[in-house]
């Protein structure tokens, strides 16, 4: 019999499976091609930004105590859309390789749904999962960005981002007037090394060399590598175009969501290679309902990097007198990334009054700006 408490529960964490709903968008837009291709970013920006407008914000917090019993309903969306994306992903290469009915275009909108789909929500689960203790939900983690190719994101998360959030080592900090158009070819090219030689200097301090089989470059190699070959038997070179195309707008996504989550925060430099502990002002937060839903409390940004293991349901909203917010959700704030100007006249004034707020005795903000403080010592 199953509990009388099982089904408020399963009602409570209902708003947070609307992920699901990619998956009839995503098989329309590949059936149909045309206009129909536009379902997917349609979706994931234009309804979602629309119905935080109508819903408001959600200020309200759950006991971070819960037990994980309590849980089940929400951790379960994670761990089915690992199976789900993987069906609705690579049956789109086939049906498209096999079919050959869409033009450029129309190969353009639908990837990059596609991408919406698989970084906005797939690389966003998968950061959930990589954050937890347990194998499984770690390997899922890892399965969800094989998909995208950017497996090296576990490790540059973990090992890079949360200890140096704020600093000169930490690539995905967005500097005060960096334009996305240059934020994201400098974190391509940086994150990989960044988290490979944070691998290695783990080994390193085991006494285990660069390729120890414990390094997981291995394991992000090998998931990689199966993943081409899965679109390649699918759907030939065509497919593997397909598969690529994918990835590539998912890693956009992933980036856009990391630009805006740091623009501008940086942790005071006390000196000697040594800053300041991060807290809650260091994170750009938005308390919107439905983005909030769409990305599992993604936007309460600060609490994550306060307790990063803690699970998505129970991370707490901070308020303006805690953390900095954005005026809107992260859908509609990363199309405004993606034009610098406009981005620069919105944020720029948030930043120099969050400088004010919280560092009133720095009077010289040019090293921060420039990033040319050292990097953090160890």
């Amino acid at each position: 019999m199953i509990p009388a408490d099982t089904f408020p529960k399963f009602r409570s964490a209902m708003p947070f499976w609307m992920t699901l709903l990619n998956v009839p968008l995503a098989v329309t837009g590949t059936i149909l091609g045309g206009i129909w291709v536009l379902l997917l970013p349609v979706y994931g920006f234009v309804l979602i930004t629309l119905l935080d407008g109508l819903a408001g914000l959600n200020e309200e917090n759950a006991d971070p105590e819960t037990a994980e019993a309590d849980l089940f309903w929400y951790r379960a969306i994670t761990l089915v859309w690992v199976p789900v994306q993987f069906v609705t992903l690579f049956w789109m290469i086939w049906y498209v390789a096999d079919h050959r009915h869409l033009g450029v275009l129309e190969i353009l909108g639908l990837t990059y749904g596609f991408g919406v789909m698989t970084g906005a929500a797939g690389i966003v689960y998968a950061h959930e999962l990589l954050h937890q203790k347990n194998n499984l939900e770690r390997w899922l983690g890892d399965l969800l960005l094989s998909m995208v190719l950017y497996s090296h994101f576990r490790s540059e998360h973990l090992l890079v981002h949360h200890l140096h959030v704020g600093t000169t080592r930490d690539a995905v900090t967005a500097r005060y007037n960096e334009g996305f158009f240059r934020f994201f070819p400098r974190v391509l090219m940086e994150c990989p090394r960044s988290a490979w030689r944070a691998e290695v200097a783990m080994l390193k301090r085991r006494g285990a060399s660069a390729l120890d089989r414990r390094n997981p470059f291995w394991r992000y190699a090998f998931l990689q590598l199966g993943m081409l070959v899965v679109a390649l038997v699918l759907g030939g070179w065509y497919g593997l175009m397909l598969f690529l195309l994918q990835a590539f707008f998912a890693v956009w996504m992933l980036e856009l969501t990391n630009y805006v989550e740091h623009y501008g925060l940086t942790r005071k430099y006390l000196g000697n290679g040594k800053y300041e502990h991060v807290k809650p002002h260091h994170s750009w937060n938005a308390a919107h309902k439905v983005s909030n839903w769409m990305l599992i409390n993604l936007q309460r940004h600060s609490d994550h990097h306060y307790k990063p293991d803690r699970r998505f349901p129970l991370l707490q909203n901070y308020g303006a007198d805690e953390a900095p917010q954005l005026p809107y959700g992260y859908p509609l704030m990363a199309t405004i990334a993606m034009v610098p100007p406009l981005w620069r006249r919105m944020m720029n004034p948030k930043v120099r009054k969050w400088r004010a707020m919280y560092y009133p005795e720095i009077t010289d903000w040019k090293p921060y700006k420039k990033g040319q403080h050292p990097e953090p010592a160890g």
